[in-house]
């Protein structure tokens, strides 16, 4: 099981995805400061050009967001996005506007134990027919699911496309979800779930969600409880499809040598009899978010697993590009990383500097996770017991430096590594796929590295230690959420660390 922190540095959307593969590959809140400026997800009227039809689709609407991208949207609500980069070779998706977050505490696991299903054979193919036409094409297939989203994808020759785009929507449609290969899975999941519990990184931000979202979706694990996994069944599996497997909130997105008016027909003639609306009701449940503590001891283990957080922001939110760029100023430091530069960090980080001259820590990294309407930002480190509460303290002071000293000249080097970190990750047809399909679920339109540079230009120095401070230091607004697993008895309280932000500022 391969797993991925997608841009868990920049604006990460979920803290976890669990990976499926079949193939060549092994199978493994609050408002906003910046209130002049519009919503990351308003349109730039100026440079679209909208055309009410398409090559052989006069009912159907386009929107060519620039030269590259162009979205067709088909009768039944589903989006068709497409960005032609030309060469031999596509990456082809669907992404799926359904995760941990649309489940129930009763059915809470079903959406990834749907993903182990969804290769498992079809109506039409029996999984060995589906493994030998994928191996027969070189085609690479691949599935993950987030707590806001469910990914189906693969990797083809272009003259493949066609063929990948029917497997999906076989897939998707007419999956068998039999009792047997649903037992398989059961077991399968039951140990993908002692795996996961020996990976302390991504242990402790489940306890993170478990604490900062209690008692809504956004606190539950991806994987569910175990007393879940043993009870999840098909009629279980079949209502979620049916109540949120919607043509309205599924893109269809291909990036690399594709045609567009290619993949609509495709998509038209595949994936067009999909239900526009669900006949079981569902109403997304809010999220709340509050101040936590939380410890967990594990004996034998001399490694501390720490997030320190505030709450952050939702993707739309004007204030996320200002916390991008105060989560490159915080950084990242390894100690098996013998310069800043590689991380970059600026050498009036002090916190990076402390960590180095002090041995505080092993390693930390500052995230920023990103969900429909909130997010957390903060910092995960590991060190030994007695550096926990040392590290918070730093953590502290370094938000604070960052809020009311960071100088001018910082905050542009960290603008321009942003810029050059959101280019680096978009070095491939899938990463660009990925974003395309992402960007669509989150802000209903594609955004441009272009524009994303241009938005990352417009944001002021002042701006930056503004919304820094109101989030992570502002004592009226902040609440935080420390969580630990490992030697964590002595670990400091949230309410102790608020103190501490308000006695140093």
């Amino acid at each position: 099981m391969n797993r991925s922190n997608v841009l868990r540095t920049l604006c990460s959307f979920c803290s976890r995805q669990t990976t499926r593969n079949i193939g060549l590959e092994p199978t493994s809140s609050g408002g906003n400061l910046l209130k002049s400026r519009p919503p990351i997800s308003s349109l730039h009227q100026s440079s679209l050009k909208r055309n009410l039809s398409t090559a052989g689709h006069t009912s159907l609407k386009t929107v060519d967001y620039d030269e590259q991208t162009r979205c067709t949207t088909l009768d039944n609500g589903l989006r068709v996005v497409t960005e032609d980069l030309g060469g031999l070779s596509a990456c082809i998706g669907l992404w799926i506007d359904a995760g941990t977050r649309y489940e129930t505490s009763r059915n809470n696991g079903v959406a990834h134990f749907l993903e182990h299903l969804i290769f498992k054979g079809t109506k039409k193919r029996s999984q060995y027919d589906l493994e030998i036409q994928v191996e027969n094409m070189g085609t690479q297939l691949n599935a993950y699911t987030s707590r806001e989203q469910t990914v189906y994808f693969g990797k083809c020759l272009s003259k493949d496309s066609q063929q990948l785009v029917e497997i999906f929507s076989d897939i998707l449609t007419n999956s068998n979800l039999d009792k047997g290969s649903i037992e398989r899975e059961r077991s399968v999941i039951l140990r993908e779930m002692q795996e996961v519990e020996s990976m302390l990184q991504e242990v402790v931000f489940d306890h993170v969600h478990e604490h900062a979202f209690k008692n809504s979706p956004l606190a539950f694990t991806i994987l569910g409880p175990a007393s879940n996994i043993n009870s999840i069944n098909r009629h279980m599996l079949v209502d979620y499809i049916t109540t949120h497997y919607t043509a309205p909130r599924i893109v269809l997105a291909a990036a690399g040598g594709v045609n567009h008016d290619q993949v609509v027909t495709w998509a038209q003639k595949y994936l067009g009899h999909i239900p526009k609306t669900s006949p079981l009701s569902w109403t997304l449940q809010p999220y709340k978010y509050q101040s936590a503590s939380y410890g967990k001891e594990i004996p034998g283990l001399d490694i501390a697993h720490v997030v320190f957080t505030v709450e952050g922001v939702a993707w739309a939110n004007p204030d996320i590009i200002p916390l991008m760029i105060g989560n490159m100023l915080v950084g990242a430091w390894d100690r098996g990383t013998s310069n800043q530069s590689a991380n970059f960090i600026s050498s009036s980080n002090q916190l990076a500097a402390a960590c180095l001259n002090e041995g505080l820590c092993y390693s930390y990294q500052s995230f920023n996770t990103c969900y429909l309407d909130t997010g957390l930002w903060g910092v995960h480190f590991a060190s030994t017991a007695e550096n926990v509460n040392p590290m918070i303290e730093h953590i502290s002071r370094e938000w604070i430096r960052v809020a009311t000293a960071s100088s001018d000249q910082e905050i542009e080097r960290a603008k321009r590594s942003l810029k050059t970190n959101l280019m680096l990750q978009m070095d491939g047809y899938q990463q660009i796929c990925e974003e395309i399909g992402r960007q669509m679920l989150c802000y209903g339109r594609r955004i441009s590295l272009q524009e994303m540079n241009r938005r990352i230009d417009l944001v002021t120095p002042a701006q930056v230690r503004q919304v820094i401070s109101h989030y992570a230091v502002d004592s009226n607004n902040i609440k935080p959420v420390v969580v630990g697993v490992g030697p964590v008895a002595d670990m400091m309280s949230a309410d102790d660390a608020k103190n501490l932000i308000q006695n140093i500022s």
